[in-house]
């Protein structure tokens, strides 16, 4: 009798202590899909594996991410660099427009000679005959040759750097870099030379006697001189461009590189990279200047008010100036108005470039992070 009671008790025992393993296996379960779901809300960063290509979730379903390729990064940066130079040469050369025009007319006649006192009685006169616009006549040319001028140049030269493995893996190359900048010139200059003799020939005339638009300028060379006069002057330019562009972001990169091991910082304020570029473009001017003179006298040799004047080749051109106007005042004529405005213009621009530049790549990078 005894043990027949004793059963229900035994069955109940094990009842009771199912229920108790059924109620902690829930608990658990419930705990751990707690744990699971705060843990995977509470992320907010993705790791290493995810950036990957692949986001695994706790579901294990695989779900793809934005997955950059290489050729998709090259493509990117060139973009980039391609707007920031256009950038960086298009604010540049509107700041300092009007000396430019400035420098151009002295540079083109032998029979003024330079100075401070004259080049501001010549703005002077400008203003006052022509109005205020008139100081930035030949802008328009200048700003349709500067935009993919500036823009091919400072993405030449990061291609140039890149296939001549300048500096690469700290290594300090600098005839590389100097190579490097010269066929960025090079390169820019070829592909939009007959822009910046259009942009001479405004520069040197009025808008009653001379060109009043672009496309004129492009026209009358045509009909008039034949189309072989759109590149009078370009092998002087190519000379010229070697020692400027190589000069100038041989010093600009020189100078960087000096700044990152004396503060070991790659990037410099603005106010420093203004310095930099200041001190590359004199550097660049003062290397190019003398063939920066048989330039302009060949391009504005039918406009030019000495109407006689014929400079037909680059040495016929530098054995003239040199007869009749000698080394200083001939070769280096209108030199101080460009210690003024090349600085400032290079300076402008080089600096203008880095911080366009960074602050696309963040840009881009952020939007990429968003995808």
């Amino acid at each position: 009798m005894s043990r027949l009671l004793e059963k229900p008790n035994i069955a109940m025992s094990i009842k009771s202590t199912g229920s108790q393993l059924s109620s902690t296996m829930t608990t658990a379960s419930t705990t751990f899909s707690a744990d699971a779901e705060d843990a995977d809300t509470s992320r907010t960063q993705l790791t290493p594996f995810e950036t990957s290509g692949f986001v695994t979730t706790p579901a294990t379903t695989v779900t793809p991410s934005v997955k950059v390729t290489p050729m998709r990064q090259k493509i990117d940066q060139v973009v980039i660099s391609l707007i920031s130079g256009a950038a960086a040469g298009a604010l540049a050369k509107t700041v300092i427009a009007p000396l430019d025009r400035t420098k151009i007319n002295f540079q083109i006649r032998n029979d003024v000679p330079f100075s401070f006192r004259a080049s501001l009685l010549y703005l002077q006169n400008t203003y006052t005959n022509e109005g205020v616009l008139a100081l930035w006549r030949g802008n328009s040319a200048t700003m349709a040759r500067i935009v993919p001028y500036a823009a091919i140049q400072f993405t030449a030269h990061e291609q140039w750097r890149r296939i001549l493995h300048v500096d690469k893996d700290g290594s300090n190359t600098k005839g590389r870099r100097f190579l490097a900048g010269s066929l960025a010139g090079i390169t820019s200059q070829s592909l939009t030379y007959p822009l910046d003799l259009a942009r001479a020939r405004m520069a040197v005339t009025d808008r009653y006697t001379g060109y009043r638009t672009l496309r004129q300028v492009f026209t009358k060379i045509w009909v008039e001189e034949g189309p072989r006069t759109l590149f009078r002057g370009y092998w002087a330019t190519v000379l010229g461009v070697i020692p400027y562009a190589g000069t100038s972001f041989f010093t600009y990169e020189t100078l960087k590189r000096e700044y990152y091991e004396m503060v070991g910082s790659n990037k410099p304020n603005t106010l420093v990279s203004l310095a930099f570029g200041a001190a590359a473009g004199a550097a660049g001017q003062t290397a190019s200047y003398p063939l920066d003179i048989v330039r302009r006298r060949m391009q504005t040799m039918r406009v030019n008010a000495a109407s006689g004047e014929r400079y037909p080749t680059i040495l016929e051109t530098l054995g003239k100036i040199y007869r009749e106007e000698g080394i200083k005042n001939g070769f280096y004529k209108g030199l101080s108005m460009n210690w003024i405005k090349g600085p400032i213009a290079v300076g402008i621009s080089f600096s203008t470039y880095d911080l366009i530049k960074a602050w696309l790549t963040e840009l881009s990078n952020l939007r990429r992070v968003q995808k």
